[in-house]
């Protein structure tokens, strides 16, 4: 006969996820022994140092994590806008609590407590976007909701920025990948790539003369990638092969043609002509707009008229927006400057450090680079350079397995979930893990720029590690409450 016995919560959690995420809580500790540690030190588990108060952040997530586990799903879902509001009055109040502490502007300091709201921004994001996503009648499709899910994510990315922490308030970027996994346009996931390419090749190479002429190769090239790539979504969303040739066949016609004419009869800046041929081009998707009332081509030109926005207001956000260190970093990152010994240190010797563990590392506590301390923030930001030196690039690649084992077992979880809500906040906890993993070792390896954000489970920090906690055993929660009956 069967039976309503209620199922035991503790049967249904995911305890492959659970493993994974110990098992990079092991490793990032041994990576803090190592990055922290100094020559003729005998105990690693004092409380006095790193490792050891590492240790009571490893315990008391643990413990915050199977607490949670023992909650009610249901109170995720009830409270998220409440969990979401006061986590934005946590990082309003940081604005105004002017405590630096390593550089980071980030802290809120309440008398002994010290607390990073932007860590814990995250997962508050997430519950409010699962919600929002998951209300009757939603639809990602629809100009209201889309702009409510806009402001769901962009409201803590601007509370963070008036925090100065550009690099944390990035991190929010990643939601979108959430929202097109539900139905938005490819065309805006795109529009945000070429936003990077635009800026990444107009900030490198705009003193850059080109040929023989007074033409900036950066402004050149994106001018004239902006109208190819204006070309392809006419193609792609409506389908007219005539008229994306046509505007790709002017463009390169009438730009070579200027760029014939300033090399032998008057020198001249091409990109004047380009601008001009952009106008057109923007006149015609408007005329094409008005004539078929497809909102298609509004769509193409916003993405046209945007792009060349952005591109011309990239050099002032660079030089009048961002801070003078994150200005200088990406000047070092684009090769630009040479700062060895100030900006570009951290990478350098961060660098080295990987670069001198070969393939197996040096061992436990062996490492050179981290034991003498030539990488700055070597057990925070920096805590894989410790990684490669010590473990090699076995220890190396073992730890990113790891990582990516994890991110693809989180997606296959959200891509279980009965609702929309689990559905929602398991993968915007998967693009988060994605982020971070990417941009952090990114910047070790001097791929990425240096934004300042913590790599998951292994960067030294109680605030770090439980955010990172929070935002995955919630999930967890969630994935074991789908099939029990809540009474």
């Amino acid at each position: 006969m069967p039976t309503n016995k209620p199922q035991s919560i503790w049967s249904q959690v995911d305890w492959i996820t659970i493993g994974i995420y110990i098992a990079l809580m092991i490793f990032g500790w041994i990576s803090i022994c190592g990055a922290s540690y100094t020559f003729g030190d005998n105990d690693i588990f004092s409380l006095g140092t790193r490792s050891g108060m590492q240790i009571v952040w490893i315990g008391t997530s643990i413990c915050l994590g199977f607490v949670i586990l023992m909650m009610d799903t249901r109170f995720f879902d009830t409270f998220s806008y409440i969990i979401y509001g006061a986590l934005l009055l946590l990082l309003f109040a940081t604005i105004f609590n002017p405590h630096d502490i390593k550089g980071s502007h980030s802290w809120l300091v309440l008398g002994p407590i010290r607390i990073q709201p932007a860590e814990f921004g995250k997962f508050a994001t997430a519950l409010a976007l699962a919600k929002l996503m998951s209300a009757y009648g939603f639809s990602i499709h629809r100009l209201k909701d889309f702009a409510a899910a806009c402001a769901v994510i962009f409201i803590p990315m601007l509370c963070i920025v008036g925090q100065r922490e550009t690099g944390s308030a990035l991190v929010y970027l990643t939601f979108f990948l959430v929202l097109y996994r539900e139905g938005m346009p490819g065309s805006i996931l795109f529009t945000g790539v070429a936003m990077v390419f635009y800026f990444v090749v107009g900030i490198k190479y705009e003193s850059v003369l080109l040929l023989d002429t007074p033409t900036s190769v950066g402004k050149f090239v994106v001018l004239l990638l902006v109208q190819i790539f204006t070309a392809c979504m006419v193609y792609v969303y409506t389908h007219e092969r005539r008229q994306a040739m046509s505007i790709i066949g002017y463009s390169v016609g009438i730009t070579l043609v200027a760029m014939l004419f300033s090399l032998y009869v008057i020198r001249f800046d091409v990109t004047w002509v380009q601008l001009g041929v952009c106008v057109a081009m923007f006149v015609y998707l408007l005329l094409n707009a008005l004539r078929t009332r497809l909102m298609s081509y509004y769509m193409i030109l916003t993405f046209a008229i945007g792009s060349v926005v952005f591109f011309y207001s990239a050099d002032y956000v660079l030089n009048n927006v961002m801070e003078p260190h994150q200005r200088v970093r990406i000047n070092v990152l684009l090769g630009l400057d040479e700062d060895l010994a100030g900006a570009g240190y951290n990478v350098h010797q961060s660098e080295i450090a990987i670069g001198s563990g070969g393939l197996k590392g040096k061992g436990f506590l062996n490492g050179t680079q981290t034991k003498l301390k030539f990488v700055p923030e070597q057990d925070t930001d920096f805590i894989f350079c410790t990684v490669g030196e010590e473990e090699g690039f076995v220890g190396s690649a073992s730890v990113l397995l790891l990582f990516l084992a994890l991110i693809l077992r989180l997606m296959k979880l959200a891509e279980r979930q009965p609702f929309t809500f689990g559905r929602v906040y398991g993968y915007s906890v998967a693009s988060i893990f994605l982020f971070h993993v990417f941009i952090n070792v990114g910047m070790v390896l001097g791929l990425t720029p240096v934004i300042g954000i913590p790599l998951p489970f292994f960067s030294y920090g109680g605030s770090s590690l439980w955010g990172f906690t929070l935002l995955m055993f919630i999930f967890l929660r969630i994935d074991a409450g789908r099939n029990m009956n809540q009474g």
